[in-house]
C-alpha cells in the first residue's frame, strides 16, 4: 500500500516539474508564484505554496523531495496565510526575500534584513540541507538564513541556541493542530540562566528538561551516548551557546515538537515508506518537570511503590498528599533545622538527572574535593556535583535553595551531593568495612554459635516430645501443633499428620523500626481491617506488614485462622508468611513484600493494563488455577478461600501470582461437601450466589470467583462495569455475547497482537462455565486447571449464568464490584452482612 502511495506520489511530483516554473535559485529577475517550484540542487528539497487539509489558507514551507508524503519541515508565513492562489515570493528593491499578494502590494512576510550594502544585490538558495539562505552577490555572504527561524522541526546542521551579542535565539515551536502552523503552546529551547540548559516548555513553564551539557550528552538524555547517526557539537562561549546535531551518513532525519508537548526523533525508512520513531521525551512520569515537587527525587524503577522519595534530610512538606501519591508539594528540611552548623556534611544520590540549573552557579576552575569545600563553607548552599562526565570529573556546580527537578537513572546519570545537619549525616552514613581478618573471624563464630543453638534447641525440642508422650501415652505427637501468636498460642487440633512449622514470632520494635516506625511514606495500602506497610529488615530483606486496626472489624478469631492457615499452606502460587506480632494492643501479620502489588492495579489501570500481555495474562490466571487447585485438593486441609479477586492476588517481581488473605478462608473436612454460614463474607461481585442469598459455601463457590476473575483478565474490565449503556455486568455481558457467537468483543483491545484469540475465545468459555448459575454445574478446579492447559479438549457450552443482570437497587447489587473495600495491596478483605 505504501509502495503504490510512493508510486502515485512521484508521478505526481513529476507532473509538478513538468507543468510548473521549477527554480534552483531566485534572484531579482525571476519571481515564484503559487503553482511553482524551488528545489534544491541534489532534488533533496523543495520549496513552494500549498494548503493544509481543506483548508484554502496557502503557506510557503518546504518539504522533502522524495518523501512520499508530504512532511513540511519549514513555513514562512505560518502566522499569516495567504487566502487563494495570489501569492507570490520574490526579492525586492531593497536584497529582502518577500511574501506577497500579486492583487496588491501587501506584504505578507519578509526576511527583513537591515544592510549597509543594499546596492547590492541578493540571490535565495535551497540548499540539500533544508535551508533556505538569502546570499548577498558580490562577497557571497549569507545575510539571512531560514535554519535561524526554525519552526516545530530540527534538522540536522541546524543549530538551537542563542547569539549572545546579536539576540538571536534559535527555538523550536509546535503547531497549534496538525492542520494549523500557528505557534503553538509548546517550545524547545536553551536557557541560558544560570548554568545553561535544555527545556521543554508547554504553556510558557518547564514541561520537560534535557538537562545541562555534561561534556558528552544533556543530563536528561542518557540516549544521546548511543545517537550513533549523530556528530553533536556543543558551543558555550561568550559569543555563543548552541547544540547542533550532524548527520554522519545520508539519513533523512528530523527531531519535532508536536502540539501535545512531546519531541520525537525520527528516521525515514525508505524501503517501508514511512518513519521509523527511534527517540522520544518526555517517556515516563519522572521525566515530566518538578513530578515530584522541590527537594524531591522521583524513580520510575520503584517498581509497585510511589515514584516520589525525598532527598537526604528533607521530608514531605505534606504527608497526607504524599498518601494520596501526590507529591506535588515536595519536600522540606526535616524538623526546620537549618544547615549551617559544625558536623554537617553531605550525602551521595547516585545516577540521577541533577536539579534544575537555572539558579546554579558554576566554577570551571574547581575540582569535585574543592568544590565540596566551597559549598560547605557558603551557609546558603544545598548541593554540589560535577558539571561535567567527560573531564574526570572535574568542574563545579553548586545549588542555592530549592533543588528541583531530579530523577534517578538505572545505568546512567550524575552523582549529586546533597547537604544535611549533623544530626541527619549518620542516618546515611555507611560502617566503615571491617578488615578481611575480623570479617572471617566474625562469620566463623557465627556459624559455630548457630550450630551449637540449634543442637541446644533439637535436644530440647526431643526431651519435650519425650516428656509428653510420657505423661500421656495415648496421645500421639503428630496429632496436635502450637502457633506462636506473640504471648499467647492456638492451639489447632486438625487431623494434619505432619509437617505443621511453627510462625515466627517479630517484637514490635523490631517491626517498627523496619516500617520506619510505620511512617506514612511505608504505606502501601489500607483496607477495611487496617494498614499494610512497607518495611525493611536489619539484614535487608524486605517485608509486607499487616497492621490490623484497633477498631477493626478482624478480630482476634479471624486473626488466628489466617495465621493458622497460611502457616500451613505452602505453594508458589500463595503469598508466604515470615511471622507475626501480638503486643500490648497490636496484631500484625508479617509476609513475604511482592513488588508488583496487586492484580487489579495491573488490569484496570489505563496505563499499566498495556504491561501484562496474554501471555502474561494466560500465565497469571493459570497460576491462580493452580493455587485455588491446592487449597481444593493437594493441602492436607480442604480450605474454601471465600474472597477471591483482583486485589487479593498479588504478584511478585516476576509477575508471578500468589493468592492472598486467608482472614475469610474455612476449612472443610475431606468427606464434606459444603458449609452453612449466618454470617456471609467476602466482596459482592465475587461471590456465588447461593452463598450470598443462602450461606452456602463450598469449594464451588471459589470456582464462580475465579471464573468472574478470569473474566477480568482476559478484558480488562471490572465485573462491575456497565456495557453499551445496559444494565449488564461483565458476566452479563459476556454471556450476551458468547449467545450471539461475538465473544470477540470481550477481549481487552490494548493487548493487541500478544493476543491468541482461539486461546482468549477458550478462556472466555472456561470462564462461563465457573459462573454457571448451579453449583452442581460449574467445574471443580482440578477440571478447570486441566481445561486451560490442555487446548485440544473440547468443552462443554456454559449454561445461563447468575447476575446476568445488575439490580439497580442498592444492597442487592450482588453482581457489581465498584472498588471494594479491600481496595490495599497485601491481605486485607471486606466483611459484608447478609
Amino acid at each position: 500500500m505504501n509502495t503504490e502511495k510512493g508510486l502515485v506520489y512521484a508521478l505526481l511530483l513529476l507532473f509538478l516539474l513538468q507543468v510548473s516554473t521549477c527554480l534552483n535559485i531566485l534572484n531579482q529577475n525571476n519571481t515564484i508564484k503559487d503553482g511553482d517550484l524551488l528545489v534544491s540542487s541534489g532534488k533533496m528539497f523543495t520549496l513552494d505554496f500549498f494548503s493544509l487539509g481543506n483548508s484554502s489558507h496557502r503557506y510557503v514551507g518546504i518539504w522533502y523531495s522524495q518523501i512520499s508524503e508530504q512532511t513540511v519541515v519549514w513555513l514562512a508565513n505560518r502566522e499569516r496565510p495567504i487566502s487563494g492562489t495570489s501569492g507570490a515570493l520574490s526579492i525586492d528593491s531593497d536584497g529582502n526575500l518577500v511574501l506577497h499578494e500579486t492583487s496588491g502590494s501587501f506584504i505578507v512576510w519578509s526576511t527583513n534584513v537591515s544592510s549597509v550594502l543594499s546596492n547590492y544585490s541578493t540571490t535565495a538558495q535551497l540548499m540539500d540541507s533544508g535551508n533556505l539562505i538569502l546570499v548577498q552577490d558580490f562577497n557571497e555572504r549569507v545575510i539571512w538564513q531560514s535554519f535561524d527561524y526554525p519552526t516545530d522541526t530540527l534538522l540536522p546542521f541546524m543549530k538551537l541556541g542563542l547569539k549572545r551579542k546579536t539576540g538571536l535565539n534559535r527555538f523550536l515551536t509546535s503547531w497549534k493542530s496538525p492542520e494549523d502552523p500557528t505557534p503553538g503552546n509548546c517550545s524547545y529551547r536553551i536557557d541560558p540562566t544560570g548554568y545553561t540548559q535544555l527545556l521543554l516548555y508547554k504553556d510558557g513553564v518547564p514541561y520537560w528538561r534535557a538537562g545541562s551539557w555534561t561534556g558528552d550528552r544533556w543530563s536528561g538524555v542518557p540516549e544521546m551516548t548511543r545517537f550513533y547517526i549523530f556528530n553533536i557539537s556543543f558551543v558555550y562561549d561568550p559569543e555563543e551557546v548552541s547544540i547542533m546535531y550532524g548527520a554522519i551518513n545520508a539519513s533523512i532525519t528530523r527531531m519535532v515538537v508536536n502540539e501535545s508537548g512531546s519531541l520525537r526523533r525520527s528516521t525515514w525508512h525508505d524501503q517501508d515508506r514511512r518513519w521509523i520513531e527511534f527517540w522520544f521525551a518526555p517517556k515516563d512520569q519522572c521525566d515530566y518537570y518538578g513530578k515530584c515537587g522541590p527537594n524531591s527525587n522521583c524513580n520510575p524503577y520503584n517498581t509497585g511503590q510511589f515514584e516520589c522519595t525525598c532527598l537526604p534530610g528533607f521530608e514531605p512538606k505534606s504527608p497526607t498528599d504524599w498518601y494520596l501519591r501526590d507529591g506535588s508539594a515536595g519536600c522540606i528540611r526535616r524538623g526546620g533545622v537549618s544547615v549551617c552548623r559544625s558536623g554537617e556534611g553531605f550525602v551521595r544520590v547516585a545516577r540521577v538527572k541533577v536539579p534544575d540549573t537555572s539558579k546554579a552557579l558554576a566554577n570551571m576552575s574547581l575540582n569535585l574535593k574543592e568544590c565540596e569545600e566551597e559549598c560547605l563553607r557558603d551557609c546558603s548552599c544545598t548541593a554540589y556535583a560535577s558539571a561535567s562526565e567527560s573531564l574526570g570529573g572535574s568542574e563545579c556546580l553548586i545549588w542555592h535553595g530549592n533543588l528541583v527537578d531530579t530523577r534517578t537513572y538505572t545505568d546512567s546519570g550524575q552523582d549529586l551531593y546533597v547537604r544535611v545537619d549533623a544530626i541527619e549525616l549518620p542516618r546515611h552514613r555507611k560502617t566503615r568495612s571491617l578488615s578481611q581478618k575480623a570479617m572471617v573471624a566474625i562469620i566463623v563464630v557465627s556459624i559455630l554459635t548457630a550450630l551449637l543453638l540449634a543442637g541446644f534447641l533439637y535436644g530440647l525440642a526431643i526431651k519435650k516430645r519425650k516428656d509428653r508422650r510420657s505423661h500421656n501415652p495415648q496421645v500421639s505427637d503428630m496429632t496436635s501443633s502450637t502457633y506462636f501468636i506473640g504471648p499467647q498460642c492456638v492451639k489447632d487440633r486438625s487431623d494434619e499428620p505432619r509437617g505443621n512449622r511453627d510462625v515466627p514470632l517479630f517484637d514490635l520494635s523490631t517491626v517498627a523500626s523496619a516500617t520506619n516506625n510505620f511512617s506514612v511514606l511505608n504505606k502501601l495500602g489500607r483496607g477495611g481491617f487496617g494498614s499494610v506497610y512497607k518495611g525493611v529488615m536489619d539484614n535487608g530483606m524486605e517485608i509486607a506488614v499487616k497492621r490490623l486496626s484497633k477498631h477493626s472489624g478482624q478480630g482476634v478469631k479471624e486473626f488466628k485462622n489466617e495465621v493458622r492457615l497460611i502457616a500451613k499452606l505452602q505453594h508458589r502460587n500463595l503469598v508466604r508468611i515470615l511471622g507475626c506480632c501480638v503486643e500490648e494492643d497490636e496484631k500484625m501479620l508479617i509476609y513475604e513484600y511482592l513488588p508488583n502489588k496487586s492484580l487489579d492495579t495491573f488490569l484496570f489501570d489505563k496505563t499499566k493494563r498495556l504491561l501484562p500481555d496474554w501471555r502474561k495474562r494466560f500465565e497469571i490466571a493459570s497460576g491462580v488455577a493452580r493455587g485455588l487447585l491446592y487449597l481444593h485438593q493437594d493441602s492436607r486441609l480442604q480450605i474454601i478461600h471465600r474472597d477471591l479477586k483482583a486485589s487479593n492476588i498479588l504478584l511478585d517481581a516476576a509477575m508471578n501470582p500468589k493468592i492472598s488473605d486467608f482472614g475469610m478462608a474455612r476449612v472443610c473436612g475431606r468427606d464434606q461437601i459444603r458449609g452453612n454460614t449466618n454470617r456471609v463474607v467476602g466482596t459482592y461481585g465475587y461471590m456465588s450466589p447461593e452463598y450470598a442469598m443462602e450461606g452456602i459455601s463450598s469449594i464451588k463457590s471459589d470456582v464462580y470467583s475465579f471464573g468472574v476473575l478470569l473474566l477480568e483478565v482476559i478484558s480488562g474490565k471490572r465485573n462491575g462495569a456497565y456495557y453499551h449503556e445496559s444494565p449488564s455486568s461483565l458476566v452479563g455481558h459476556a454471556w450476551e455475547l458468547w449467545k450471539e457467537g461475538n465473544c470477540e468483543d470481550v477481549i481487552d483491545e490494548s493487548m493487541g497482537d500478544s493476543c491468541t484469540k482461539e486461546e482468549a475465545l477458550r478462556c472466555i468459555q472456561i470462564g462461563l462455565l465457573c459462573v454457571q448459575e448451579f453449583a452442581d454445574d460449574r467445574p471443580d478446579m482440578s477440571t478447570v486447571v486441566f481445561m486451560l492447559a490442555n487446548k485440544d479438549v473440547v468443552l462443554p457450552s456454559p449454561k445461563r449464568p447468575a447476575y446476568v443482570f445488575k439490580s439497580k437497587h442498592h444492597g442487592a447489587n450482588l453482581s457489581t464490584n465498584d472498588k471494594p473495600a479491600s481496595g490495599n495491596d497485601v491481605t486485607i478483605s471486606m466483611l459484608e452482612g447478609r
